[in-house]
């Protein structure tokens, strides 16, 4: 394991936040995606608008954004940032939903963390409103896609691990 992993460790092994004061502000992009996988009844009743808490995306969207300005909040050595964009989208296949987060920044850190947050909580915001006609939901696949900007660079998933994602990024 390079030392370079181990950022969030101290000489002696604790954890503390990384010190990112001395980096210049940059423009930095995350994508993250997951997905929901449910029964193709459900699927088709999220698409026509017919589950009876609401319009599933609308919620989902919107929980997803609050989720990417909160991030910092929930895990403990994440950086609070300047969220400049939220962007989330949905494809809806015959047995899934697929969430698409892209989470954009000029600041000392990256939004890697924020995007992977905001695609999370709106796959938990779908579970949600749909438990009630289908409890054998199940969420998975969350991954980082994308991210730019930044001291590392530039990272892009090879592979799907879907198998099938049609989103473009």
């Amino acid at each position: 394991m390079s030392e370079r992993a181990l950022t969030h460790l101290d000489p002696l092994g604790r954890a503390r936040m990384v010190d990112v004061t001395p980096k210049e502000p940059s423009h930095r992009r995350a994508i993250a995606r997951g997905r929901v996988t449910m029964s193709t009844e459900t699927t088709s009743l999220v698409a026509r608008g017919a589950i009876n808490k609401g319009d599933v995306l609308a919620v989902a969207r919107v929980a997803g954004i609050q989720a990417a300005k909160r991030a910092s909040d929930l895990i403990p050595l994440c950086h609070p940032l300047l969220v400049g964009a939220v962007l989330v989208n949905f494809r809806i296949e015959d047995t899934f939903i697929e969430v698409e987060v892209s989470v954009e920044t000029v600041d000392r850190t990256g939004v890697e963390m924020e995007a992977l947050t905001a695609c999370t909580v709106a796959c938990l915001t779908i579970y949600d409103m749909c438990k009630a006609v289908d409890r054998s939901m199940v969420i998975g696949e969350v991954a980082l896609w994308e991210k730019t900007g930044g001291r590392s660079g530039s990272y892009r998933r090879t592979g799907d691990p879907f198998g099938d994602s049609s989103f473009s990024s």
